[in-house]
């Protein structure tokens, strides 16, 4: 019985990604002669080499998934990638049967020397120059990649003037108190609950998650986010009107239960497929949880990879503005 998971959607491959240590892929199409006459290859690897959570091997569709397909850039068929922690770690284009044999046993034999309990490289890396304060440990594999934000760039509409300047909320200092005295270092929303952020990178990046402070008060005017809708690689911040019509990325309903206690937390799990490669994002809070008119972010940390530098002042649009 063949052990090969068909990928049915953006979604199921990033859940794929995130659950097993080690994942083959196999993008192929039914018109492609080369595809077929590897194919009993690859069953034939996937029989003897898949461990579940460990090594799981895929098939793509590209005629089917195409929004998969144009996220790697697949151009020829077949076209195998191999991931490790959900990141690219070798691609082998072509019916190249020698190489992807070789390619694979390795990985196998890497797998088997670690133990299904053992940590794999780059799995307690640190931080990059941006790490600091996180509420979270990083996901496994990643890194605080912070520090890639173009503070020069950033947007903000409605934002209190008196609260605090909007770099300060990507410091890696821990978060003053919600009863502080001192001088904030945090953003609240100006006329009512709503933000709209617009966060430029210096480099191109592959964003993982984001993890969202925001600091409880007294003051029954405070609140934090509820409904936020993300946007990638937009050239400008939209305007409110705009971001109720615009594609959206992602959205998340935040509630109670999904803010840590002891940090005023909250984290933000991507479709990573679709924050593949990110030169912007925007972070749009449509309205806060309670009856107050001042929604209040202290902190946000992302976490992924950095990739090419980008020229400062040109923004180029990568991937499109798809849903």
């Amino acid at each position: 019985m063949s052990k090969i998971v068909n990928i049915t959607s953006p979604q199921h491959f990033s859940q794929v990604l995130q659950s097993s240590r080690i994942v083959v892929t196999d993008f192929w199409a039914d018109w492609c002669g080369p595809c077929k006459a590897i194919a009993p290859v690859y069953e034939q690897l996937s029989s003897q080499l898949s461990r579940p959570n460990v090594i799981t091997f895929t098939k793509v569709d590209t005629d089917r998934q195409k929004d998969i397909t144009q996220t790697y850039g697949i151009t020829a068929m077949p076209t195998f990638m191999i991931f490790k922690q959900g990141r690219e770690t070798k691609r082998i284009r072509g019916a190249d049967a020698k190489a992807l044999d070789a390619a694979i046993k390795q990985l196998a034999q890497e797998a088997a020397n670690a133990g299904s309990g053992g940590v794999d490289e780059g799995a307690s890396a640190s931080g990059s120059g941006g790490a600091g304060w996180t509420a979270f440990a990083a996901p496994r594999g990643y890194t605080d990649i912070t520090d890639q934000v173009d503070t020069l760039g950033l947007d903000f509409l409605n934002l209190d003037s008196d609260a605090g300047d909007k770099r300060k909320i990507f410091e890696s200092s821990k978060p003053a108190a919600a009863s502080s005295t001192a001088k904030k270092e945090w953003i609240e929303s100006d006329t009512d609950e709503q933000l709209m952020l617009f966060i430029p990178f210096q480099s191109t990046v592959k964003l993982h998650s984001i993890q969202l402070t925001s600091v409880t008060s007294s003051d029954s005017d405070i609140i934090r986010p509820k409904t936020i809708h993300l946007y990638t690689n937009r050239s400008t911040v939209l305007g409110f009107d705009e971001g109720e019509d615009a594609p959206k990325t992602q959205s998340f309903e935040l509630t109670e239960k999904d803010w840590d206690a002891k940090t005023s937390t909250a984290r933000l799990d991507l479709r990573f497929v679709k924050f593949q490669n990110i030169t912007s994002l925007v972070i749009f809070v449509v309205d806060g949880d309670g009856d107050g008119e001042k929604t209040r972010i202290d902190r946000l940390r992302f976490f992924g990879e950095t990739g090419e530098k980008r020229a400062m002042g040109k923004l180029e649009k990568v991937g499109g503005d798809d849903s």
